[in-house]
């Protein structure tokens, strides 16, 4: 008999999972809290604060904004590489991620915009640079595109620059001001790291268990999401041999349908012990971990939600970058904020509540507490509501 999870459950285990159940304060362990996580992704848009910063922040705030720099340049609590899109990992991961490497050298191989990168020698020339110079950005580098100029194109050294950096041989050592340096990878990442050797079903059992303990409870399919290095054929032979370990569970989707996934042995004893989330009312992220994955978001909330910078203008529902606002276990509406850091202004600049939520006045009063906190995170000393 599979486990029966009801919505409700099953949304105060994904977000306790996820470090959303209680209020973003107290002590700041920023390695662990990324640890537990799995990984924050970052992106270079920053219409508030960008994407990890602000993901962090969300969990706990007094986290600032160059503590994430410190973690990766300084401490090298992370690396730098891709999930699904470019993430920063816990360092200690990396034995584990040594397949991804491979699995991106071939890909990029395979691209059709990678061709025109350096040959061998050429890329032997960029390391060999590097290892005299220190760390270098594409700004070192001056080689032309060949031929026709189209958008897509970028100079052969960006091309081998990007292979090498997924294919492992090249690491991230800092950034500036978003800018990427890249180093030699056993001048980032610690030797007995490097050293160790684990096979590629150690990794694969590995990269399924860790995503589950982070999932509180999935299908192959968010399985495979969840860090998108592995393919959906070995998640689930993955499944197929650990079938007699792992529970079945059944979870209540918003819509009263139910769906079968996979659990931890120790579902239960989560179940038991996650707590209530918060009643505090939460400005997110579009990258944060528990958006990102849209067919579960809708799934578990009935939330509708997609980022809107790649849709032309005037066919947008909401807006450019619109955040969403979470309250307890459920989405509430979401919201068009931005800031402007050299006048020290947050604008509110559309509210939208979602269908069926009173926008009441207590909930109006947590929504400008917290857009006071985003406003303090992000060092705006106004908040200017120009929302009809």
């Amino acid at each position: 008999m599979a486990l029966r999870i009801s919505n409700r459950d099953a949304r105060r285990l994904w977000l306790d999972a996820q470090l959303l159940s209680t209020p973003p304060t107290g002590p700041l362990d920023l390695a662990d809290m990324i640890r537990r996580l799995g990984f924050v992704q970052i992106d270079t848009i920053r219409v508030v604060a960008r994407a990890h910063d602000h993901i962090l922040w969300s969990r706990n705030q007094n986290f600032r904004e160059k503590m994430l720099e410190t973690c990766l340049a300084r401490d090298r609590h992370v690396f730098e590489h891709f999930t699904h899109d470019a993430s920063l990992i816990p360092m200690d991961f990396y034995p584990m991620w040594r397949r991804q490497f491979r699995r991106l050298e071939a890909k990029v191989r395979g691209w059709e915009w990678h061709r025109g990168m350096l040959d061998e020698a050429g890329r032997a020339e960029i390391c060999a640079r590097i290892a005299a110079e220190g760390p270098l950005s594409t700004k070192a580098f001056d080689t032309k595109i060949e031929g026709k100029r189209e958008m897509w194109r970028r100079p052969p050294h960006k091309l081998a620059l990007d292979y090498m950096w997924y294919a492992g041989e090249l690491s991230t050592s800092h950034r500036e001001n978003f800018t990427k340096y890249y180093d030699l990878t056993h001048r980032v990442i610690p030797q007995h790291l490097r050293d160790v050797d684990h096979s590629d079903d150690a990794q694969v059992d590995w990269l399924c268990r860790a995503a589950l303990a982070r999932l509180a409870f999935g299908t192959e399919g968010d399985v495979q999401r969840f860090w998108a290095a592995a393919d959906l054929s070995e998640v689930k032979a993955w499944t197929a041999a650990n079938a007699g370990e792992l529970v079945p569970v059944e979870i209540e989707s918003a819509n009263g349908a139910w769906q079968g996934a996979l659990a931890l042995p120790d579902i239960e004893e989560r179940l038991a012990a996650a707590p209530a989330p918060t009643s505090r009312l939460r400005i997110l992220n579009p990258f944060d971990p528990v958006i990102r994955d849209r067919n579960r978001l809708t799934r578990l909330f009935g939330f509708d939600y997609r980022i809107e910078i790649f849709v032309p203008a005037a066919k947008r529902q909401w807006g450019y970058y619109v955040y969403p606002l979470l309250e307890g276990d459920r989405f509430v509406g979401r919201i068009e904020v931005k800031s402007d850091r050299e006048k020290g202004e947050l604008s509110v600049h559309a509210l939208w509540p979602e269908p069926g939520v009173a926008w009441t006045q207590a909930r109006q009063a947590k929504l400008e507490a917290e857009l006071g906190r985003l406003a303090r995170f992000v060092g705006a000393r106004d908040v200017v509501w120009l929302a009809d």
